[in-house]
């Protein structure tokens, strides 16, 4: 194993140096694996890593991989599932990946294949720490809430999870057990998918209550208020939120980024985010968002978790018809 240094105050890193051995995909695994488990955060650095050697030690871990089909990305490799972050400048807040769809990864992986000259860090949040440094109000109205989430469906959609573009009632009141979403028609004739999940939820390796879910990314960057919604359809209140990233951004740790880099997460107990980008920093960063050969899934997924079997691509809902 190369040179270990714990997680210690103020810090939930677990840092990996690497001493005469550079290649990333021969560190012990089960090693890995085991800091993993305990640590949930771990920075691999000094290692030599590109787009395959990044690719196949994250394959290592996660036989399956997720796509994220959100817009401002490109892919480095189709094959691996290695894709860039948003290419994007701006800030984000914390947030675990994709948590705003049933198929949140497990894990998420990040490389730094051009560090920035300056900016740009991902930060990093221990959900248990932040879930346990809420005030207790909050923390104990989360406690006793499950939150919704509410999107639109389209043809494609309908398509992919129950076999048909134009569903019947019945069809839309019994999904088959693949599908992670049930469906509800409101007044208005709209057909609305919707699955629902702890407002504070047990992570995957460990016991304490953590905070993880798309509800700062929502509130504070895209400016939402009703995604994702409380199990009594109605919003979260502000002043929740507004303590939840207060909370969330002091307890938060910035990666200084250097070249080769690997920050592995369990994505399960961390959230992470990102500081202002500065368009000429030459920042790039690789992502791979996968599914552990040794998890243990939520119960709350599926019967069938179709991300569990093969690399998953969700339906992409159809890009707006361009005028003339």
């Amino acid at each position: 194993m190369a040179f270990l240094t714990l997680p210690g105050s103020g810090n939930p890193l677990a840092l990996i140096e690497a001493e005469a051995e550079r290649d990333i995909t021969a560190l012990d695994r089960d090693r890995l694996i085991e800091l993993y488990k305990q640590h949930g955060a771990l920075l691999l650095r000094g290692f030599d890593v590109g787009v395959d050697a990044f690719g196949a030690f994250c394959r290592s871990f996660c036989p399956t991989a997720a796509i994220n089909e959100s817009p401002g990305r490109k892919n480095f490799d189709e094959e691996l599932a290695v894709q860039s972050v948003n290419l994007g400048s701006d800030p984000f807040p914390l947030h675990p990946e994709l948590s705003r769809e049933p198929w949140k990864p497990d894990a998420a992986f990040f490389a730094c294949l051009q560090a920035p000259r300056h900016g740009g860090q991902t930060t990093i949040c221990d959900g248990i720490a932040l879930a346990r440094h809420l005030p207790e109000p909050i923390r104990y109205a989360l406690a006793r809430h499950r939150l919704v989430y509410l999107s639109p469906t389209f043809p494609e959609l309908f398509e992919f999870w129950l076999g048909t573009r134009d569903p019947s009632e019945a069809q839309l009141a019994n999904p088959p057990p693949q599908c992670p979403y049930s469906f509800r028609k409101l007044e208005n004739g709209q057909v609305v998918r919707m699955f629902t999940r702890p407002a504070l939820h047990k992570p995957m390796f460990a016991d304490d209550p953590a905070f993880g879910n798309f509800l700062l990314f929502s509130r504070f960057y895209n400016g939402r208020g009703d995604f994702p919604l409380l199990d009594t359809l109605r919003p979260v209140p502000e002043e929740w939120l507004h303590e939840i990233k207060a909370r969330g951004d002091a307890l938060s740790v910035a990666v200084e980024w250097r070249q080769g880099d690997v920050l592995m997460l369990d994505n399960t107990r961390f959230l992470h985010g990102r500081l202002q980008i500065d368009p000429d920093g030459e920042r790039e960063i690789a992502t791979f968002f996968g599914y552990l050969a040794f998890a243990e899934p939520d119960p709350e997924e599926p019967e069938i978790a179709v991300w569990r079997l093969a690399d998953f691509v969700p339906p992409s809902r159809p890009a707006p018809a361009t005028p003339g």
